[in-house]
């Protein structure tokens, strides 16, 4: 019961949160839409990665591509250089879970991205995959206020990831928008 109190207090703060479906939980969020999602984003918080280890300034945009899957490109800085990761996504059954996408940055090789909560005017997300290694919370803007913080985390946590595992990604050089 006490694990269904910060879902309730999130779903009462803010009533445009959806939960999608992952290996973590069991409700998709039925009225998902990529083309909503596509955009930039920033990375407002992630858990540690080799691949984005010292990044700062960290951007994801997704566009569609003529092939239908979503053309995914990650920038940020390290050490006063930029760089980018372009890559794929693709939802393997649009229908049944809209909200899990697969991701790929090498060949043929995909991960699961799952759409963990969104709201409903897609300005936050909460992402992971079926594996308590991957997390992130990001945001349209460089920042978020928070309460959203608030809810990401106490979702994060309901779904069993460790919440104090959080990078807090330095945004200073996108402030601006």
């Amino acid at each position: 019961m006490k694990s269904l109190i910060p879902l309730a207090l999130a779903a009462f703060m803010f009533p445009g949160l959806m939960l999608a479906q992952s290996g973590r939980i069991q409700e998709a969020i039925p009225e998902f839409k990529l083309k909503r999602y596509l955009g930039k984003w920033f990375e407002i918080a992630r858990f540690d990665h080799s691949f984005e280890r010292g990044l700062t300034n960290v951007t994801a945009q997704y566009s569609m591509r003529e092939d239908g899957k979503v053309k995914v490109v990650n920038t940020g800085w390290k050490n006063g250089k930029v760089k980018v990761a372009e890559g794929k996504a693709r939802q393997p059954d649009p229908l049944k879970d809209p909200s899990f996408l697969e991701v790929s940055f090498f060949l043929f090789f995909y991960s699961d991205y799952n759409i963990l909560l969104i709201d409903e005017d897609y300005q936050y997300a909460l992402v992971g995959s079926s594996s308590e290694k991957y997390l992130w919370i990001l945001a349209r803007r460089p920042y978020i206020p928070d309460d959203v913080k608030e809810a990401m985390l106490a979702e994060a946590a309901r779904l069993g990831y460790d919440t104090s595992k959080l990078i807090w990604v330095d945004q200073t050089a996108n402030l601006r928008y």
